[in-house]
């Protein structure tokens, strides 16, 4: 069985934004159907994410971007996307963290499988405050976060300094994300991936499951 399990954070571990139009613009105060990016849900109808796919722009670029135009809306000068995150996130993360992580969560705790997170910008976008109120990255024992280390995946000392720091093998770990770049960069340092599909994120659990060889808890969320 596996020895760990490297989580991306945005997209696996939370609902992205793109699922959540109606809780931003609800927290926000906007009428229903403000915000119509959809990113992978309607890539024809989102021209910045097709730049951000086709490496035009960093993922930072599309955020900032989304960041900036949804501000306007209310009224906001905002120049982080931790800006954005806490308004529309920030009282209430818990409703963003998807139900098939928290039970994989607890299934790695039982079966003794280890759990770390490597993020390109897991503080640059959430904010310090949005980490303090998730109580399940007390089950995570190793943290990388491109916000202070300035590495950012693809980047394959972004991935060995992960497993430097896990002292592990690529081939005794699972990586897990959302971003095809990020998936091709770890596949190329030797780790085992799954390249997370967020319009079927039930399935990609699965997928982890069986990539780490352990067993699902009976009654989870794996439909």
């Amino acid at each position: 069985m596996t020895k760990a399990v490297i989580f991306d954070f945005g997209g696996v571990v939370t609902r992205t934004l793109f699922e959540t139009h109606d809780l931003t613009e609800r927290a926000l105060g906007l009428p229903s159907g403000s915000l119509q990016w959809r990113g992978p849900f309607d890539p024809a109808s989102d021209t910045y994410w097709r730049a951000m796919q086709a490496d035009d722009i960093s993922e930072r670029d599309y955020w900032m971007k989304r960041t900036l135009e949804t501000g306007a809306l209310i009224g906001e000068n905002w120049t982080q996307m931790a800006d954005f995150v806490k308004a529309a996130r920030g009282a209430h993360p818990a409703e963003v963290i998807r139900p098939e992580f928290l039970s994989f969560v607890e299934d790695a705790k039982k079966s003794g499988v280890r759990l770390a997170i490597l993020s390109n910008e897991l503080d640059l976008f959430y904010g310090v405050e949005f980490r303090e109120k998730l109580p399940f990255l007390a089950d995570f024992e190793l943290i990388h976060d491109a916000t202070y280390t300035k590495i950012l995946k693809p980047d394959p000392k972004a991935y060995t300094a992960c497993l430097d720091d896990l002292g592990l093998q690529a081939s005794e770990c699972v990586f897990v994300d959302d971003q095809l770049r990020n998936i091709n960069g770890a596949n190329a340092v030797g780790l085992v991936s799954v390249h997370f599909d967020v319009q079927n994120p039930a399935g990609s659990f699965l997928e982890i499951y069986r990539k780490t060889g352990m067993p699902q808890a009976e009654g989870g969320n794996y439909a």
